[in-house]
């Protein structure tokens, strides 16, 4: 049934724009292979049409962080692609990877141990891919534990590593000195540990230049056309929209107030239009008194968000359009809250957040429309 219309918002999310990034993406980093990260549900964008979509355009290694979202994706891509769980096995589950084939990420001797248990019981070798902590005291091996690991010939025992990985804490800040220190650091600790395929760079270590690419890439963000480098262009495109409708146009008299707590007061007579979507859609309440909408119709003309943002609404100013002399929207219009106009970046940092969590907040309740205009 098309549910079109039922919900107060809706997303649209241009998979061929996926796909364009991840070729624009494969090309900068060639001859590395590139992988794609679609944790979160593929940043909220929608995991079975995102994984698709980028198996499709090529990609055959992917990366989530949880069990679960490997044992999702496998069904969705073919079995000539490699699923990586970044956060390895919790404890007592290590054979559900092999039952989903899905390959660890092992990042603590505890997790070595456990799936050097399982080889043993199985009586073969399991792949698996190492993770060393390089410097952001997150995720991996310590240095001293991938010491313990070097001198210590039967430790890996059982274990085919298939990938030696560790993640940058500054990427998107390429002058920042911990990049270098943490790409020297990466070289020493794997030249430590069996030799195998090597990965750094996620989106914004990409950009730092070839030293960081290594043999495999795993961006993420960018794909979703997140910009990689903080103050810089954004090379890639936008991937969403996202559309709240009008449920009903009011006019405020002068000195009445809108919304929770009277944040606002209307200084004279304002036309109001309330939106069908509020922060429990994800739609940040940090952006009441200070965000903006646009209608489509009129995309240089920004209209406020006035008061608070609710649950399921937040209210608009319309007097910018009256001033221009546009007709007020009647009920079930469509204005964009991120889009062309409004790029998720921009949004996010009137949000005082950042895209990635802007996007992964965008709640379950909106028409998510995924569309590919290479297919009509």
């Amino acid at each position: 049934m098309d549910r079109e219309g039922w919900e107060g918002g809706r997303l649209l999310i241009n998979l061929a724009a996926i796909a364009e990034n991840y070729a624009q993406l494969s090309a900068r980093i060639s001859p590395a292979e590139c992988g794609a990260a679609v944790k979160a549900n593929a940043y909220g964008l929608g995991l079975q049409e995102v994984g698709q979509t980028l198996y499709e355009a090529g990609c055959r290694t992917f990366f989530v962080a949880h069990l679960a979202e490997g044992a999702a994706l496998r069904p969705l891509v073919g079995g000539d692609s490699r699923i990586f769980v970044l956060h390895g096995p919790p404890p007592g589950t290590a054979n559900a990877c092999l039952t989903h084939n899905l390959l660890p990420v092992l990042n603590s001797l505890q997790q070595v141990q456990e799936w050097q248990a399982l080889a043993h019981a199985q009586g073969r070798p399991l792949a698996a891919a190492l993770q060393v902590d390089s410097g952001m005291s997150r995720f991996g091996l310590t240095e001293a534990e991938v010491d313990s690991l070097a001198t210590q010939p039967q430790a890996l025992a059982g274990i085919e590593v298939t990938l030696v990985m560790s993640h940058l804490a500054c990427a998107d800040t390429p002058n920042h000195p911990l990049n270098r220190q943490q790409l020297d650091t990466f070289i020493k600790l794997k030249q430590r540990l069996p030799a195998a395929p090597a990965s750094l760079a996620a989106s914004s270590g990409i950009f730092l230049g070839t030293e960081w690419h290594f043999d495999l890439v795993r961006p993420g963000a960018a794909l979703y056309g997140i910009a990689p480098t903080a103050g810089q262009p954004n090379p890639m495109h936008a991937t969403l929209r996202l559309q709240a409708r009008v449920i009903q146009t009011r006019h405020v008299p002068t000195g009445a107030t809108v919304g929770y707590g009277a944040a606002f007061t209307a200084q004279q007579p304002t036309p109001v239009a309330l939106l069908g979507i509020g922060y429990g859609d994800g739609f940040p309440r940090r952006l009441g008194q200070k965000g903006f909408v646009i209608c489509p119709e009129w995309p240089d003309i920004k209209l406020p968000i006035i008061g608070r943002i609710s649950m399921d609404s937040l209210a608009v100013d319309l007097s910018p359009l009256v001033a221009a002399g546009v007709a007020l929207p009647p009920a079930g219009a469509v204005f964009d809250l991120i889009g062309p106009h409004a790029p998720l970046d921009d949004v996010a940092h009137l949000a005082d957040t950042i895209a990635y969590e802007l996007l992964t907040d965008l709640g379950a309740r909106y028409h998510r429309l995924h569309y590919d205009p290479r297919k009509g």
